[in-house]
């Protein structure tokens, strides 16, 4: 069913209900003093132990899953492979690191208060304290040894843990002990990863410091989920029973986890992996249902991809590597970072104001639209994911996963056409990719050192990060629900399910769902470090948001401008696929409708007639993001100079400077590198390369970003004692309660040391976590009173 043109964006009525005029920039949205910020962060979890002391492992070897793969080998019904690949994973674990394994709590060492709240959490209707238990509460539970034991994955248990500190022998202060109870559901387990989202809202403006205020926030919550789990470890005797927790920031499923994968049914890996959903949600099984569905979708869409492969004639040959039935891909970690605007939320709010959801809607599709041509500015630069590729991967029913349903067919023609060139993967000149047979691809990568690649961001080829509009239902059209429409068809096509959501790179966030209105940019994979990346990374975001708004309120890009097409959005996109996967050129039309292309080509240097594609030109994507800064100083000056961004700019021209080593990109490199004792990403193979590099995150890097927040937070200790923050009689009795007479900066100081080395006692942890709980609760009210 065809649906009528939306109306058109009466940017003059818009601008006069929102009262902004583009001459006056701080009056534009999402301009100084205008924006809220949050984030949430995706973090990977593991567990140290050997195999006879982790969860994981022991689950697997004592599931019925085992015993049946095992009965069929040892019959003849399944290959002897299938058994032997599955021990190999149990046995040939050298670094004793289980990812994603869940941990085994004595019920015992829970405080009163963490036995209520956990029994609250295994309820199949929290608000009904009366309800059941959920239908799968016996995973959670059982007897060893005449022992009462829970299970739980590590996402749950930070949680858990914040509920036992909450239960102290000595009756907590208010601020303390309010705050902790506030914060417990902002620990989320969400997919497989352990999730958490800003403790409060931050404000971004120049006395916060701007992007700097969430870095703090973002930093210190890190440091509370890292002290909450070293009090797990010791409060839950998880290190005395052979188990210890650790929970960093890593962009890609585990290697061992893939491999993992590799060997088992996709109902066993959910099983294994898929989040409870104990936290977050009123009915915690709808939500795991929900888990599983993504899971199965996204296993689904993958298979489904080859078939397009095939028809766009990228795949021309039977011999295909078919994908696993099973997709790993949910569990990879990014951070989303939101901003609202304070004066679109207002007018929202009003209903005499005359902003309506429609206007909401109309001209935050445009904005989106506009904002993705400035996306490849991200990428690589504040935030990365590198991943090294051995030759044996080229096969694109592999390495290309979701982009046929992401890029139109002569996008992703073009798009692996230049990669394969851009690949070390050539004899005599000639690029190839992989036969089929391993043995094959292994002689032949031996013989002629084919070696694969490297990529900026692989997690965002990996994923499908954005859903391409069908011909009969734009997903940006400005009317309402016309993600609905599109979630449909591409239901009926078997790509997605309309009972998800939605995936954007950079996400409208409406009122009437969210309580503000602004967007979500989920193009964020791992920054090298929060208070340097992510805080610039708010900032150019905050910006090219704004700029968006004041092209759109003096009428100079509407939707006819950037048309709702496929091929239209394709071409946009190809550009930030293209950056992730550090392919050099991209392909635009001559004569794209894309005005807004047009213009940022016209400030791109180097730009020439295709020879291999007629009616096209050739683009180089570096020279491209100089374009996009040319744009940016030509078309917002004042907005620049108003936020005060120049050095953000500048920062911004320095990452994107061939050899300057400040790009989120090349730093993480150098520390893998640097890790791994090599010179080059080629030095070792794809697997080797890829497991050091989870290694250097999940100890030279988690201690940075550890070194980081408490950096943070002793400035922040620093900025209470000057401040009135000891006449407010909560937060002095809080300080009293933990420092006994002593100072807040000075206390941290002498904590420091043991928590980067994890040396703490547990009285000194409950004490830090005491700590961050207090600055907390005064960042909330600092918040809360300047609203």
């Amino acid at each position: 069913m065809s649906t009528a043109p939306p109306p058109a964006l009466d940017f003059r009525r818009l601008a006069e209900i929102l009262g902004s005029d583009v001459a006056s920039p701080e009056s534009i949205p999402f301009s100084i003093g205008d924006v809220t910020a949050g984030s949430e962060t995706e973090l990977q979890a593991a567990v140290a132990g050997s195999a006879s002391t982790v969860d994981l492992p022991l689950s697997i070897r004592s599931s019925n899953y085992f015993k049946n793969v095992v009965y069929r080998a040892a019959v003849g019904d399944t290959s002897p492979r299938s058994i032997s690949r599955l021990e190999r994973y149990l046995d040939e674990n050298r670094d004793g690191i289980w990812e994603n394994s869940w941990v085994r709590v004595p019920l015992a060492s829970l405080s009163a208060y963490a036995a209520f709240v956990l029994d609250c959490d295994l309820r199949a209707d929290k608000s009904d304290p009366s309800s059941a238990y959920r239908g799968d509460v016996s995973r959670f539970r059982y007897v060893q040894n005449g022992c009462d034991f829970l299970r739980v994955p590590i996402s749950y248990l930070v949680k858990l843990a914040l509920a036992d500190a909450m239960d102290s022998p000595r009756a907590l202060p208010a601020a303390i002990r309010d705050t902790g109870v506030r914060v417990m559901d902002h620990f989320l387990n969400d997919n497989t990863s352990p999730e958490t989202y800003s403790l409060h809202v931050v404000s971004v403006r120049p006395s916060t410091g701007n992007g700097q205020a969430l870095a703090r926030e973002t930093a210190k919550r890190f440091l509370l989920t890292q002290l909450l789990v070293a009090y797990a470890n010791d409060k839950f005797r998880l290190k005395a029973s052979g188990q210890e927790a650790v929970i960093f920031f890593s962009p890609h499923p585990p290697v061992r986890q893939k491999q993992l994968n590799d060997c088992i049914s996709d109902a066993y890996y959910r099983e294994l992996f898929m989040s409870p959903c104990l936290s977050g949600w009123e009915r915690g099984e709808e939500k795991r249902d929900y888990m599983a569905l993504c899971h199965q979708v996204l296993s689904r869409s993958h298979l489904n991809a080859v078939g397009k492969l095939r028809e766009a004639g990228i795949i021309t040959r039977n011999l295909v590597i078919f994908p696993n039935t099973s997709n790993i891909s949910l569990a990879n970690n990014g951070v989303h970072i939101s901003i609202g605007s304070r004066r679109l939320g207002n007018r929202l709010k009003d209903p005499d104001s005359g902003l309506t959801r429609e206007d909401e809607k109309r001209s935050g599709d445009v904005a989106i639209k506009i904002v993705e041509h400035f996306l490849p500015l991200f990428v690589g630069a504040y935030s990365a994911a590198p991943y090294r590729l051995d030759f044996s991967d080229f096969h694109p029913e592999r390495l290309l996963g979701f982009l046929p349903h992401e890029l139109d067919f002569t996008h992703l023609r073009m798009f692996w056409r230049r990669w394969k060139r851009k690949g070390r993967n050539k004899i005599l000149g000639r690029s190839i990719t992989p036969f089929g047979p391993a043995w094959i691809d292994t002689l032949l990568s031996s013989v002629f050192r084919l070696r694969g690649d490297f990529l900026a961001d692989f997690r965002l080829i990996d994923y499908l990060v954005a859903l391409r509009s069908t011909e009969s239902s734009p997903g940006l059209d400005g009317t309402l629900e016309n993600t609905d429409r599109l979630k449909k068809d591409l239901d009926d096509l078997g790509v997605f399910d309309r009972r998800m959501s939605v995936y954007l790179l950079y996400r409208l966030r409406e009122f009437h769902r969210m309580g503000f209105s602004g967007f979500e940019g989920r193009h964020y994979s791992l920054f090298p470090s929060l208070r340097h990346d992510l805080a610039r990374a708010l900032e150019l975001q905050q910006l090219v948001t704004c700029l968006a708004y004041k092209y759109i309120l003096a009428g100079k890009y509407n939707h006819e401008h950037i048309p709702d097409t496929p091929f239209v959005e394709s071409e946009r996109r190809q550009i930030f696929f293209g950056t992730a996967a550090g392919i050099p050129t991209f392909f635009v039309r001559k004569d794209t409708p894309n005005l807004l292309l047009k213009d940022i080509l016209a400030e791109t240097y180097s730009v020439r007639a295709s020879r291999r594609y007629t009616g096209y030109l050739r683009v180089q994507n570096s020279e491209y993001r100089l374009g996009l800064v040319r744009v940016l100083r030509r078309d917002a000056p004042d907005l620049i100079e108003v936020l005060g961004f120049e050095d953000t700019l500048r920062d911004l021209e320095t990452r994107l400077r061939p050899g300057s080593g400040s790009a989120a990109m090349d730093r993480l490199t150098t520390g893998i590198l640097r890790h791994a004792g090599l010179k080059s990403p080629f030095g070792r193979n794809a697997g080797n390369l890829n497991r050091a590099a989870e290694t250097y995150y999940r100890t030279t890097l988690r201690k940075h970003h550890l070194a980081e927040a408490l950096e943070f937070l002793e400035e922040d200790l620093e900025k209470m004692n000057a401040s009135s923050a000891l006449r407010d009689d909560a937060i002095r009795e809080a300080l009293q309660y933990v420092l006994c007479g002593r100072s807040g900066p000075e206390y941290l100081r002498t904590l420091k040391a043991g928590i980067l080395q994890n040396t703490l006692t547990p009285d000194e942890v409950r004490s830090a976590i005491y700590l961050v709980l207090i600055n907390e609760c005064w960042d909330a009210r600092c918040e809360a009173a300047a609203a």
